[in-house]
């Protein structure tokens, strides 16, 4: 049975769980399985009793229908394969004639898939995530039927404020990675673009008077996917007919917590970041919202650390780093997540054992950090006292994981 998360700052990861999602026969043509993703992408807001009706619209909760990035290929409740966006561009970037290819012919097989009886917390769905570079989860049960699917997107959508903690900033976690294209290139050249770089979008610029890119736009692999559905020439549409204008730009300062409600409110996946007049760039996306529950944070705070700890104990005046990043480095200790093996396998009790062990020691360090973010103006020999006992937590929390691996 899973159990429900015991760190409260963790989201639960069973109400991520998409039950209904999208399945097609593997002999569905792959016109009408392209079809079905690009009309899925629509939401709707509810009232869930009617004593609410004269609540502002701002405020009432958006319900997904379905916002389905991919199909599961499922014969016998058996799931035998996955068709995602990211395909459907690979199959445009290759200027494919889908006319006699069926599903079966596309899709990706074997499915990484998840065991209900090993969904235990967020992390599991993260690692696989990151280790096979996918956004899609399907949940089975002990027959290997499906129950269900975890994407990006339903994670964001159990998200919390606490869960993306209010003082991580945009430029922690962004990529500044960005591939850029001018206003007149083609759709099927974007197409080729993000598959060759693996990306899901790409920006769409325009020169100004300086001569500076300015973003102007931006066009997604769901873009791709619609220009498909609707089977527009690819090679004579171009960018300006698809991106999506204008652009709502995050600043590297602002909150994860406010690009989180901004990628609620606008409905999108990933937002640009610019600063320095536009001379700088960057994207953040649903999937780099998750690196605060990354494993491999902890070795960064724990440099850290580990120099604070060598300052003190060398009698020098310890010299503080800016007052964001001397936050974020204590603070971020609250997104250290559980370790989880190299491999996906069923929990075994040992493994839910070793988890427990592991959830006790984060919730320890979260204390200590929190202490100490709450008495800011501890004697040195206090603070020093405090982040030797948070640095010894964290290095029993790291054999345990170099343990698992």
């Amino acid at each position: 049975m899973p159990f429900k998360n015991a760190l409260p700052w963790v989201p639960d990861l069973i109400d991520a769980i998409e039950r209904h999602p999208l399945t097609v026969s593997p002999d569905m043509p792959i016109v009408e399985a392209i079809a079905l993703i690009s009309q899925a992408h629509q939401r709707t807001c509810v009232l869930p009793d009617a004593s609410l009706s004269n609540q502002h619209e701002q405020d009432l909760p958006i319900q997904p229908v379905v916002r389905a990035s991919c199909v599961l290929v499922v014969q016998e409740k058996r799931v035998l394969g996955i068709v995602t966006e990211r395909d459907v561009v690979r199959l445009a970037a290759e200027a494919t004639n889908l006319d006699s290819i069926t599903v079966k012919d596309v899709m990706v097989s074997p499915v990484i898939t998840l065991s209900e009886q090993s969904v235990q917390d967020i992390f599991a769905a993260l690692f696989l995530f990151r280790r096979y570079r996918i956004r899609h989860l399907p949940i089975v049960d002990h027959r290997q039927h499906l129950v269900g699917i975890i994407s990006n997107e339903s994670i964001r959508q159990v998200l919390r404020p606490a869960n993306l903690l209010r003082f991580r900033r945009v430029s922690d976690v962004m990529t500044t990675q960005v591939i850029q294209a001018p206003l007149t290139t083609r759709i099927l050249t974007l197409a080729q673009l993000m598959s060759t770089h693996r990306v899901s979008c790409v920006v769409i610029t325009q020169l100004d008077a300086e001569g500076i890119d300015q973003p102007v736009g931006i066009v997604t692999e769901r873009d791709i996917v619609q220009f498909q559905a609707l089977q527009i020439d690819l090679e004579k549409a171009e960018a300006s007919q698809a991106m999506s204008t204008p652009l709502f730009l995050l600043s590297p300062e602002d909150s994860l917590w406010a690009a989180h409600q901004e990628m609620q409110k606008r409905r999108v996946g990933r937002l640009v970041v610019s600063w320095n007049w536009g001379k700088g760039l960057g994207i953040v996306t649903q999937t780099s919202l998750f690196r605060v529950f990354d494993p491999m944070e902890m070795y960064g705070v724990i440099e850290n650390l580990q120099q604070t700890i060598q300052q003190l104990e060398n009698e020098q005046p310890v010299e503080l780093p800016p007052a964001d990043d001397s936050r974020r480095s204590l603070q971020s200790l609250q997104a250290i997540p559980l370790a989880i093996a190299p491999e996906p396998r069923p929990a075994s009790q040992s493994t839910v054992r070793d988890a427990s062990k592991q959830e006790v020691l984060i919730e320890e360090a979260h204390t200590r950090v929190t202490q100490m973010m709450a008495n800011p103006d501890s004697s040195v020999s206090h603070l020093k006292s405090q982040l030797t006992d948070v640095l010894g937590i964290l290095d029993q929390l790291s054999q345990a994981i170099k343990a698992q691996m």
